[in-house]
């Protein structure tokens, strides 16, 4: 029994041109992927950004002394006035 090898060749060309599109499509499906996850990670990165930014103003609320400061006011408030011309801590 003889095989006729030339009768394959057509196959093995629709079968390496079917793969050669698969391998396009996915080519193309994982770009497709790649700009989706870079546009979801620079939201993640603007989120980070913002939430960065509260946490640093709640931050700075929860360790504000703000009652030593107000303290700090009223005992300059108490102490005696010194005209503008005069230099304060001179000798």
């Amino acid at each position: 029994m003889e095989i006729d090898f030339g009768s394959l060749i057509p196959v093995a060309a629709i079968m390496a041109g079917v793969a050669f599109a698969w391998i396009g499509l996915k080519h193309k499906e994982l770009k497709l992927r790649a700009r989706t996850l870079e546009r979801e990670a620079g939201e993640q990165d603007e989120e980070k950004r913002k939430l960065l930014a509260r946490l640093a103003v709640l931050e700075r609320i929860a360790t504000d002394r703000g009652v030593q400061t107000a303290e700090q006011i009223e005992a300059l408030r108490d102490q005696p006035r010194v005209p503008a011309n005069e230099k304060v801590g001179t000798i």
